[in-house]
């Protein structure tokens, strides 16, 4: 409990700082050893570790072992051209003309370069389609790392343009291609997300404290907690048997400076309070820090075993983002509560300049502002503002109805790159699916009767016999429907059904189009599994900090309110001025385990002080005004910094990143902005005492019985 709860609102301290300094021996001292240390550490850091998070370029599917994409990719490996995909060159012109003799002689001469630059030279043979476009496939590994996977197309594309006679055009499709262009996506994004956020963080600190000295000292020790973070994972990671690709190396600095600030807006907050009520800062901090550190290392210790969840998801890509984001949490805690407090105490009360705190001044709690009216207006009337929360909430709700996932792969990206344009114009003129063929594999025995069944699916387009091994053979299959689209993925599960009934075949079906579909039906399982668990986690959380049941469960109710609620906003949003089709696979799952790790701090930052607050003598009712006088202005602040935070990912031209920072953005409002200034209070309100069940923190309090408010 902090000593100042336990003092006349407004009354100075005669603390002095003991002779030898305090618990702490020498308190200045002790500040610029932390200091010291974390540049050393610093230092070192950069020195010997890592450049980032980021522990893997090699391509994969990140499925596990037992899906039939990872089982085709691996018994690829063993033909004669290894696990291979086609670019597809896509010769056409401009006016949508027929080719021409000369144009064709042009086409025919180029694909002889171009077989050289893919595994199979004999394959690059020109194959004409209606009169108007020609298709030249260039076999490239599956297997090789994002960068030379890019390098590869990026020849073919030179090659395939070079000198081409007007109106003559060409475009590089198919699978190896989409790899790339989703590569140029993230091609220099740590350091454009990096700028994006620091600098969002800086505007936004700079308005809150409205100081020019205050703000650069959360953004700078937040911002080293960044790069540490990023060491350790580069560092950990391997250790750990996961991977970390660049959209988790992304979203670890989100996570980091959101969260960081969070935490060191509360702190500054209290400290500001404490310097109003005793002359010496160390004195202050100490206090400041105790009322501030469990409520920080409550919410922090909840994100983190949160994002541990991911642990236990299917996909590496997703264990790799849980894994890196516990890292970032946990770092971004040991900064706020260790090195943050040494940065702010050694300047004194100087560094909150103009607006300098003065002993005697009145603590926020006791402050007729803004959010002490709002708490007296939901005082007048808590079951009817229970009632009217409740229902903005489920209007919200209601956008989420007919919501769709998966996205069909033309659609994941906000530019239109080149793979997309070249499957368009192959699209125009045979089946959507060509750009990017299944890959059947049987039995060679069963070969013949594997590709009759193929062909008899529904959505089939052709089946054409490839290549084979001693025990393999390999059928490339045609769908009607472009990659990733609800026709495609039905037409896939279909067709793996009946090869699967071939007696002896033994038939898989893979290929980069299955890959998608495989990791939709994986992002599905994991969400089923992992969401039970954030849930639990929160609830045990909460329990363990307040010593109550009831309490916990309100509060989970409203956090997954609000989600549903930002969910159903979000999709509206994205229909009307968006125009996207679907979400992205992933999108739910990771959207409600940010939002519900995240969003439950300010419930916990507001429930922790109102259960101190009761713990020092105020009844439930006056300590829940009191709490929500105290932390409305600095957890709006962090509601809002951590929304526009998030933000910050649509500065990334790939559709999920910019689902997932709406829809966290939004949520994380109507936590700040709603459930905590007005539905959680009236909860409390109306529930009263109760609302600590079985709990009785206000008969543990020094003045039993309370005060009225």
């Amino acid at each position: 409990m902090s000593p100042s709860l336990t003092r006349q609102a407004g009354a100075p301290s005669t603390d002095r700082p003991s002779p030898t300094g305090g618990p702490l021996g020498r308190p200045r001292a002790t500040a610029w050893l932390v200091l010291l240390l974390t540049v050393i550490g610093l230092g070192a850091a950069f020195a010997l570790g890592p450049g980032d998070a980021t522990t893997t370029k090699a391509a994969g599917t990140g499925l596990p072992p037992s899906s039939q994409s990872a089982q085709v990719a691996e018994i690829l490996k063993g033909f004669p051209s290894g696990a291979a995909a086609p670019a597809i060159v896509v010769y056409s012109t401009t006016d949508n003309s027929p080719l021409t003799d000369a144009q064709r002689s042009v086409i025919g001469q180029r694909a002889t370069l171009l077989g050289a630059l893919g595994l199979v030279p004999a394959a690059a043979t020109p194959r004409l389609v209606d009169g108007k476009v020609a298709t030249v496939a260039v076999m490239l590994p599956t297997g090789a790392g994002d960068d030379l996977n890019a390098a590869a197309v990026d020849r073919i594309r030179s090659v395939a343009a070079q000198d081409l006679p007007a109106p003559l055009r060409s475009e590089v499709t198919g699978g190896p291609a989409f790899r790339a262009d989703i590569g140029k996506v993230f091609a220099g994004a740590d350091t454009n997300l990096l700028i994006a956020t620091a600098s969002v963080v800086a505007v936004l600190l700079l308005i809150t404290y409205r100081s020019p000295i205050l703000w650069l000292v959360p953004l700078f020790v937040v911002g080293a907690g960044d790069r540490v973070s990023g060491i350790l994972v580069g560092v950990l990671a391997p250790h750990a048997g996961v991977q970390v690709d660049a959209s988790a190396a992304g979203i670890l600095s989100v996570l980091v400076f959101g969260a960081g600030t969070d935490y060191a807006l509360l702190l500054v907050s209290r400290y500001r309070d404490e310097l109003h009520l005793t002359e010496d800062p160390f004195t202050a901090m100490a206090r400041a820090w105790r009322g501030t550190a469990p409520a920080v290392l409550a919410s922090g210790t909840t994100v983190v075993l949160s994002l541990l969840t991911l642990l236990a998801a299917e996909l590496t890509g997703s264990r790799g983002l849980g894994f890196a984001g516990a890292i970032g949490i946990l770092t971004a805690m040991f900064f706020g509560l260790v090195v943050l407090p040494a940065a702010l105490v050694l300047p004194g009360r100087r560094i909150f300049w103009p607006l300098v705190p003065t002993v005697g001044g009145p603590v926020t709690a006791d402050r007729r502002g803004l959010w002490a009216r709002i708490g007296r207006s939901v005082a007048e009337r808590p079951a009817q503002v229970t009632v009217a929360g409740t229902a903005v909430l489920l209007l919200l709700a209601t956008g989420a109805l007919g919501i769709g996932t998966g996205l069909a792969q033309a659609d994941s990206f906000r530019k239109t790159p080149e793979a997309v344009l070249g499957q368009r114009t192959l699209a125009a003129v045979q089946p959507a699916g060509a750009a990017d063929p299944l890959t059947l594999l049987s039995t060679t025995t069963a070969a013949d009767q594997v590709a009759a069944a193929a062909r008899q699916v529904p959505g089939v387009a052709a089946v054409t016999p490839a290549s084979h091994t001693d025990r393999w053979a390999r059928a490339d299959v045609i769908l009607d429907a472009a990659p990733g689209t609800p026709a495609s993925n039905r037409t896939i599960k279909q067709l793996r059904r009946v090869v699967a009934g071939v007696t002896g075949a033994d038939a898989l079906v893979g290929g980069t189009t299955a890959e998608a579909y495989d990791t939709a039906e994986a992002n599905a399982r994991d969400t089923r599994v992992v969401v039970p668990l954030v849930l639990a986690i929160v609830l045990i959380v909460l329990i363990a900090l307040l010593r109550a049941l009831v309490a916990p469960l309100l509060l989970v109710a409203t956090v997954i309110a609000s989600y549903f609620a930002a969910l159903g906003a979000s999709w509206t949003i994205f229909r009307t001025f968006y125009d996207f089709p679907a979400l992205d696979s992933n999108v739910p799952l990771l959207s409600f385990l940010f939002l519900v790790a995240l969003g439950v701090d300010y419930n916990i930052f507001l429930i922790a002080r109102t259960r101190e607050d009761t713990l020092a003598g105020h009844d439930t009712r006056r300590a829940v005004l009191r709490a929500l006088a105290s932390t409305g202005g600095v957890i709006t602040s962090a509601g809002v910094l951590l929304a526009a935070v998030f933000a910050v990912l649509g500065v990334l031209p790939l559709i999920t990143l910019t689902q997932i920072g709406v829809i966290v953005g939004i949520g994380v409002l109507l936590d700040t902005l709603l459930v905590r200034t007005v539905l959680v209070p009236a909860l409390v309100l109306l529930t009263g005492r109760r609302f600590w069940w079985p709990g009785r923190p206000e008969s543990a309090g020094p003045q039993a019985g309370g005060r009225s408010a």
